[in-house]
């Protein structure tokens, strides 16, 4: 009965690996060697978030008393560097006037919600049970 997962084996690594997946989407399941899911939730999380912030979407920040934008904050902290470069991305800012604005909001969020995701996957693969016989990408 051999054992199915080879990120296993330290788990520090797989910390680092989450943080760096949070940071840059991708960039964990690129640091356990997973290249295929690396290079799709990369470019799933990037398309998702460049579109957002291109229609203008709204970015919310975390100085909000308000308990809805407040989800929507920890919805966009997930896109990681992409949250903290959203002012360069579209320095003119948010404009939920229009409805591609509004459609930018959720946009970016579901970027944010999806990237998040893919860190707890990445948690999964290093020290959740996996069945056995699972081929490893």
């Amino acid at each position: 009965m051999a054992e199915t997962r080879t990120s296993s084996t330290n788990p520090a690594l797989i910390l680092v690996a989450a943080a760096a997946g949070w940071l840059v989407p991708g960039l964990g399941h690129a640091l356990l060697q997973r290249w295929r899911k690396a290079i799709a939730y990369f470019f799933a999380v990037a398309i998702l978030a460049v579109l957002g912030l291109w229609m203008r979407g709204n970015v919310f920040s975390s100085n909000s008393a308000d308990a809805f934008d407040m989800l929507g904050f920890l919805a966009d902290i997930g896109n990681g560097l992409f949250y903290f470069l959203a002012g360069t991305i579209n320095p003119a800012g948010g404009d939920v006037s229009r409805a591609a604005g509004d459609y930018g909001t959720r946009l970016f969020a579901t970027a944010g919600v999806l990237n998040l995701l893919c860190v707890l996957e990445l948690l999964h693969i290093g020290f959740g049970s996996k069945e056995e016989g699972h081929v490893a990408e």
